[in-house]
C-alpha cells in the first residue's frame, strides 16, 4: 500500500514538473526531465499499472498547469472555490483519458526491452493521443508539449512539421536518454544531438519574402472586466480607446483587441462610420473588436471589423454589415456558446456569463484588409488550433493577428500560456503575430516567434512597432499536420513489425 502510494505522488510529481517548462517560467528542459520520470513509471509496468501511472501523471500536469480557469469561475462565475475544485479536477480527468489510453496501450501491446517501445511505439501513441485531445468534443490542445521549445532548441521543426513536430522530436530526445541509461551505450545519444542539429539547420532556412517596414499601433485599453459589459461603462471605454488612438493617428495600422467596443455593432453605426472617417483623415487603417447580431438569423458573432484606409486607395468606407470582417469561427465551451445549456445555465452565473451565445462564423474567410495589407485573424481561444489558424493564411497574407481579453484570468499563468501558444503560430506560419488584448499579454513578434515588442499587463498603453511583412509558404503552411501524423502512423507501424524481436514469445506461436 505505501509503494502504491509513493509510486502515485511521483507520477503527479513528475507531470507538475513539465508545468515549469511552459511560460511563464519557461524552464524548457523540465519537459525532458518530467518525461523520464513517467518512462521509469512506465518501464515495467503491466497494462493496469501503466493506465493509472499515465493517469497520475496526466493530473499531475493538468490540475496545476489548467489551475488558472478557476479565476473565471469564482471572480466572475459566483462559484465557491471547493466547487470550483470539483469542476476542474473533472475537467482535467477527462484531459488525463487521453495520456492514460496510451500508457495502457503501450503496456498492453509492446512490451519488452526492445529499443523500438521506446523509440517508435511510445512517441506515436502520444502524439495520437494528444491528437484526439485536440479533437474530441471540439477540442483542448492545450499544454502539447512542443510549445515549450518557442525559445528552446528544437523550434526549428515547427515550419515543417508543426509544434508537434517539436512535440515528436522531444519524446525521441527523452527515450534516447533513457535507452543510453538503460543500456549503459553513449551511441543513443547521438539523436538528440542529430536533433538539434537539425533543428539548428531548418532555422536557417528563408521561407518567405519580406516587404517594407509597417507602422503598427496596439491599444491595450485594461478596462476591468467587471466593467467590459456593463452599459454605462460603454462611453468612458470607448473614449478610452479613442484618446489611446489619437496620440498615434501617424501609424500606417491601428489595432483594439476582441469587443474593444463592448456594444452591438448595428446600435454603433453612427459612431462606427465616424470612426472610419476620423481613420481616413489621418491615412490610417483600423482593426477592432465588436459584436454583430444579425437581424435575420438572429444571431450574434463574436468579430472583427477592418476600417478607416482599407484598400490602398482609401474608396472603401465602413458601413453595416461591410465585408471586411472577421466572425470568430471556433467557440469558446461556457464562455461563448453552454451545451446543453437549459439544463447547465440555471445552475450557477458561470454558465450565464455576459455574451455566452454566439454563434460560428465560417472555417474559412477572408483576410481582413487594412491599409492594402491582408491579416490572417483568430479571435482569443481560436489560435490555439494550428490547422484552423493555418487554413486562413494565404501565401500572400501579410501579418497574423490575434485579439483577446484575458482579463477573465486576472494574474494566473493562463494569459502567459496563451501568448505562448500564439508566438508558437508565427514560427509555424513565418508571419509576424501582431497579438493585441485588453488587459495584456500583448506582443509583436518576428516571423521565428521571437518578441519585438511587448507592453506590460494591467497598463493601459499602446505597444509600437514597425514590423516588415512576410510573403510565401512554410512546409506547415502547404500541408499541415497531416505529415506528422502519417510519421507518427508510420513509427506504430514499424514498432509493430519488430515487435516479434521484442517478444520472442511471439514467433513461437
Amino acid at each position: 500500500m505505501k509503494s502504491k502510494l509513493l509510486t502515485s505522488l511521483f507520477a503527479l510529481a513528475s507531470g507538475a514538473i513539465a508545468v515549469l517548462a511552459f511560460s511563464p517560467f519557461g524552464y524548457w528542459p523540465l519537459v525532458i526531465l518530467s518525461l523520464l520520470g513517467l518512462y521509469a513509471l512506465l518501464e515495467k509496468a503491466n497494462p493496469k499499472q501503466a493506465a493509472w501511472r499515465g493517469f497520475g501523471y496526466a493530473m499531475g500536469l493538468f490540475l496545476p498547469g489548467q489551475w488558472w480557469i478557476h479565476v473565471s469561475m469564482t471572480e466572475f462565475g459566483g462559484i465557491p472555490l471547493p466547487a470550483a475544485f470539483v469542476l476542474l479536477a473533472g475537467l482535467c480527468a477527462y484531459l488525463s483519458l487521453y495520456p492514460t489510453l496510451a500508457c495502457w496501450a503501450f503496456a498492453r501491446f509492446f512490451g519488452g526491452r526492445h529499443w523500438s517501445r521506446w523509440l517508435l511505439a511510445f512517441p506515436a501513441l502520444w502524439l495520437m493521443a494528444d491528437w484526439l485531445r485536440g479533437w474530441v468534443m471540439t477540442g483542448y490542445p492545450w499544454l502539447w508539449f512542443g510549445y515549450t521549445q518557442i525559445d528552446g532548441p528544437l523550434k526549428g521543426f515547427a515550419p515543417i512539421l508543426g509544434v508537434q513536430g517539436i512535440t515528436l522530436a522531444l519524446l525521441l530526445t527523452t527515450s534516447a536518454l533513457w535507452l543510453t541509461w538503460q543500456s549503459r551505450k553513449p551511441a543513443w545519444l547521438l539523436l538528440p544531438v542529430v536533433l538539434v542539429g537539425a533543428a539548428q539547420g531548418l532555422m536557417q532556412l528563408n521561407w518567405v519574402t519580406r516587404g517594407e517596414p509597417v507602422k503598427v499601433a496596439l491599444v491595450q485599453g485594461n478596462i476591468a472586466q467587471s466593467l467590459k459589459w456593463d452599459p454605462e461603462a460603454l462611453i468612458p471605454t470607448v473614449r478610452t480607446y479613442q484618446d489611446l488612438s489619437r496620440e498615434n493617428q501617424d501609424a500606417d495600422i491601428i489595432i483594439w483587441p476582441e469587443s474593444a467596443i463592448p456594444a452591438i455593432e448595428k446600435e454603433m453605426g453612427t459612431y462606427l462610420e465616424s470612426l472610419d472617417k476620423a481613420m481616413k483623415v489621418n491615412d490610417t487603417g483600423l482593426l477592432a473588436g465588436i459584436i454583430h447580431y444579425d437581424l435575420k438569423q438572429q444571431r450574434f458573432y463574436n468579430t472583427v471589423l477592418g476600417m478607416g484606409v482599407q484598400d490602398l486607395d482609401g474608396k472603401e468606407s465602413y458601413h453595416y454589415e461591410h465585408k471586411n470582417r472577421y466572425y470568430k469561427y471556433h467557440l469558446l465551451p461556457i464562455g461563448e456558446f453552454v451545451p446543453f445549456e437549459d439544463l447547465l445555465r440555471p445552475i450557477a452565473p458561470f454558465f450565464n456569463l455576459p455574451m455566452s451565445s454566439f454563434s460560428r462564423g465560417d472555417e474559412v474567410q477572408p483576410n481582413l484588409i487594412a491599409k492594402g495589407l491582408k491579416f490572417a485573424a483568430a479571435i482569443c481561444y481560436e489560435i490555439i488550433f494550428p490547422d484552423e489558424v493555418r487554413r486562413n493564411v494565404q501565401p500572400d497574407t501579410d501579418f497574423l493577428l490575434t485579439v483577446s481579453n484575458d482579463a477573465w484570468f486576472g494574474t494566473s499563468i493562463g494569459p502567459w500560456q496563451h501568448m505562448e501558444i500564439a508566438r508558437m503560430r508565427a514560427l509555424e506560419l513565418a508571419r509576424p503575430l501582431l497579438r493585441d488584448t485588453n488587459t495584456g499579454i500583448t506582443i509583436v513578434t518576428e516571423i521565428d516567434g521571437s518578441i519585438m515588442g511587448q507592453i506590460p499587463q494591467f497598463e493601459a498603453g499602446v505597444l509600437r512597432a514597425e514590423v516588415r511583412p512576410a510573403h510565401g509558404s512554410t512546409p506547415y503552411l502547404r500541408f499541415g499536420s497531416w505529415p506528422m501524423y502519417a510519421l507518427a502512423a508510420l513509427l506504430l507501424g514499424l514498432a509493430l513489425v519488430l515487435r516479434p524481436r521484442a517478444h520472442p514469445w511471439a514467433r513461437q506461436r
